[in-house]
């Protein structure tokens, strides 16, 4: 996959795009990951890429001119590319776009600083997208956070195949409890269960967890879930188990 990641301060993401599995990635050629400075598409001595609001108001915004320049060069190479917007307005991310964007070849993304940006930017954009309600300062690590998310859904990242359908949010649930060594740690235990080397009583603990943990913490998380009749079976178990912990 390719991805080019457009700021107008690359090293805010040069790090962390060569670290664990993001450089691996790259090192392996399943993942191409190219930051381009806005700065390097504005006009004058000075690269001014942000400008006063027409009709006054607070802070400023950055320019149209660079981020089409580097939107255009980032896109010369030819292809169809999904040009994402980081956006506080934009769609709430989950792992579900994830997944969808996983199945792209080009990913473009925008990352915007001040204020904003000018509105005709949107005019390049295929998607906007927001990792949270709350502001930061930019979009760089929002942008890191989707690449993050994205990059692991892409075959033979990981290591292990089934790690990202097994993670939290992959099959709709919250991944339940997992343990390593040592089977017991300042007075905790791991759960007997896991220590017996039955695979279908450890299957069905770990759905069971699995869906405890979504009930406890994620409720609104569970009708969004197509559950089998052993799924409601196990939450009927989960209800009594825990309202006689209420008692």
């Amino acid at each position: 996959m390719l991805v080019h990641l457009l700021t107008i301060h690359p090293a805010l993401v040069e790090s962390p795009l060569r670290e664990s599995i993001l450089g691996r990635a790259q090192e392996q050629g399943l993942l191409d990951v190219r930051v381009v400075n806005i700065r390097d598409f504005a006009a004058g001595r000075h690269q001014i890429t942000d400008d006063y609001p027409y009709g006054g108001g607070a802070g400023m915004l950055m320019k149209p001119e660079p981020i089409f320049g580097a939107v255009r060069h980032a896109l010369a190479g030819g292809g169809a590319a999904r040009v994402i917007l980081m956006d506080p307005q934009g769609e709430p991310f989950s792992q579900r776009k994830a997944q969808e964007l996983a199945q792209a070849e080009h990913l473009l993304f925008i990352c915007g600083r001040y204020e904003g940006i000018d509105e005709r930017v949107r005019s390049l954009c295929t998607d906007a997208i927001s990792i949270g309600d709350y502001v930061l300062t930019g979009g760089e690590l929002p942008a890191l956070v989707v690449i993050d998310a994205v990059a692991r859904l892409i075959p033979g990242v990981l290591g292990d195949a089934t790690s990202p359908v097994t993670d939290s949010f992959a099959i709709g649930l919250l991944e339940g409890p997992q343990y390593t060594r040592p089977p017991e740690f300042e007075g905790l235990r791991v759960p007997d269960v896991l220590l017996t080397g039955d695979h279908p009583t450890v299957a069905r603990w770990r759905r069971k967890e699995a869906l405890r943990r979504t009930y406890v913490k994620r409720p609104d998380l569970l009708a969004q879930v197509e559950l089998s009749v052993t799924d409601r079976q196990l939450l009927d178990e989960i209800w009594w188990e825990e309202a006689a912990k209420d008692r």
